[in-house]
């Protein structure tokens, strides 16, 4: 996918009114491939801090595993920051150090309540020189260990499912939108489909609804749409950012709900500010 391609696609739909907004439709994102770690002495061989999903994290002497309502939470995928500099076109992220994600090892947390907040753990480290392999809790269920994998890093190029989410007061009906789902399905290789789509950054592939007003209204405790504050509050959804998407991963043991994914969310501010403490996740299949 590129600039030029997606114009072109508009173009032949007839929703020329898009094109002026191509740069609001595309996002750049870091793609994220995985490569099944053999067994555990290939894994015990890896460089402490080395980017993987699964396994077992290399944590902090000072960093104690995260647990939810007294279980362990899963290891999900520690991200060396160097690995992704070149790639980070916006320079949202720290240069050097570590980013670790966990999540609720039963798998419960969805983020559809105030309360799912510590269902999941995002934490940063600068410095990363005494890394070691953590202990893996004893009543970590098995299920919830996932083998591991290391991770290459690519560039890659998002395209939003809904324009009128990003263009505000744009004019948009339900035949532009059909008009516009040929075009996204262009850029959708089917290939693809069935290899995992993990990624930092870009647009989410989105599997139910938009996701960045329940983020908003979830961190600030509301849980009903009508409540009179809801309307305010959604006109700052567009500050939250997709952090990180983890897609189902059979060869990993990933399986999220009924083939779904998991998204970490972050206000943009708080990202550029690299503070990672205040994130959301959501949980979405089909």
């Amino acid at each position: 996918m590129d600039k030029t391609a997606t114009q072109d696609a508009i173009k032949q739909t007839g929703l020329t009114g898009l094109l002026k907004y191509t740069d609001m439709l595309l996002q750049p994102a870091i793609q994220l491939k995985t490569t099944l770690v053999k067994d555990q002495k290939a894994e015990a061989a890896l460089k402490p801090g080395t980017s993987k999903f699964g396994g077992i994290p290399d944590l902090p002497p000072e960093q104690d595993w995260p647990t939810w309502k007294n279980i362990p939470q899963s290891f999900i995928a520690q991200l060396r920051l160097a690995d992704l500099q070149n790639y980070d076109v916006h320079h949202w992220l720290p240069q050097d150090g570590m980013l670790w994600f966990f999540y609720d090892a039963r798998q419960e947390t969805y983020g559809e309540d105030p309360q799912d907040v510590g269902g999941w753990q995002v934490f940063y480290r600068a410095d990363t020189n005494n890394l070691k392999p953590a202990t893996v809790p004893t009543n970590l269920p098995v299920s919830s260990r996932f083998k591991s994998s290391t991770v290459s890093v690519a560039s890659e190029l998002t395209l939003t499912q809904q324009p009128q989410l990003e263009v505000t007061n744009l004019k948009w009906s339900d035949d532009d939108q059909e008009k516009y789902d040929t075009v996204y399905e262009q850029f959708t290789d089917v290939e693809n489909k069935t290899q995992p789509r993990h990624r930092i950054f870009g647009y989410p592939d989105t599997l139910q609804d938009d996701m960045r007003v329940q983020c908003q209204l979830m961190t600030n405790g509301i849980t009903d749409a009508n409540d009179p504050r809801a309307a305010q509050l959604s006109k700052g959804a567009n500050d939250w950012q997709l952090l990180l998407q983890i897609d189902s991963d059979e060869a990993a043991g990933m399986q999220w709900a009924n083939s779904g994914m998991l998204f970490y969310w972050i206000k943009l501010s708080d990202l550029q500010a690299h503070k990672f403490d205040h994130t959301w996740l959501v949980l979405q299949s089909e």
